[in-house]
């Protein structure tokens, strides 16, 4: 199977969350999962990290954490997600070496073309749809994505909104890795585990 989904992990991590991810994640179709918190004090972040990782080693998912390069290093992360405002790209590079840099560029050609040139591994475009996460995000567009595939040589994430029902069209256009969210972990209809066997 092939592994497209890049699974970013709830607001709130409850008691069942580590169940819960064992079990989607053993579905072998994620290729990513990112530890995306706000609002948490570090020791308790990099407690709920190496568990994770723990987990994410066990199925040989790659472990993201999102905004923080330094935490990703001293949790042992595969990499990092950097957002626009999460600081330099350059320095994000040097501290994390040879572990992932992944990037934030919107609907940017300009911002894509700059995720590359300081040797981004991927670059994340949206929001494609309307998102549960993010309902302020900034619009992205087919073109941008056609645009990428043609003009970046690096692997494509799309994120925003993505379901069951629209993720194949964006696929079909140039993305690589699908980042989903509130439908594998807040999705009032199925489990965890079973929302994830609907994306193959």
């Amino acid at each position: 199977m092939k592994r497209i989904v890049y699974l970013i992990s709830p607001n709130k991590i409850n008691k069942n969350f580590y169940l819960d991810l064992d079990k989607v994640l053993s579905f072998k179709n994620v290729k990513f999962f990112q530890l995306r918190l706000k609002n948490i004090k570090l020791d308790k972040l990099l407690k709920v990290a190496n568990k994770i990782k723990k987990i994410t080693r066990k199925h040989r998912v790659k472990f993201i954490i999102n905004d923080n390069f330094v935490l990703a290093c001293k949790a042992g992360a595969d990499g990092c997600h950097m957002g626009q405002l999460d600081g330099s790209l350059k320095i994000a590079r040097s501290k994390l070496k040879n572990k992932i840099l992944g990037v934030t560029c919107h609907n940017s050609k300009r911002l894509a073309k700059n995720a590359e040139k300081f040797k981004a591994d991927y670059i994340a475009l949206g929001s494609f749809f309307k998102s549960r996460l993010k309902p302020k995000a900034k619009k992205a567009h087919l073109k941008i994505l056609k645009w990428s595939k043609m003009n970046i040589r690096k692997p494509i994430v799309v994120i925003g909104g993505i379901n069951n029902f629209n993720y194949k069209r964006l696929c079909k256009a140039g993305a690589k890795y699908i980042a989903i969210s509130s439908f594998i972990w807040d999705n009032p209809n199925l489990k965890p585990e079973f929302a994830i066997r609907k994306f193959k």
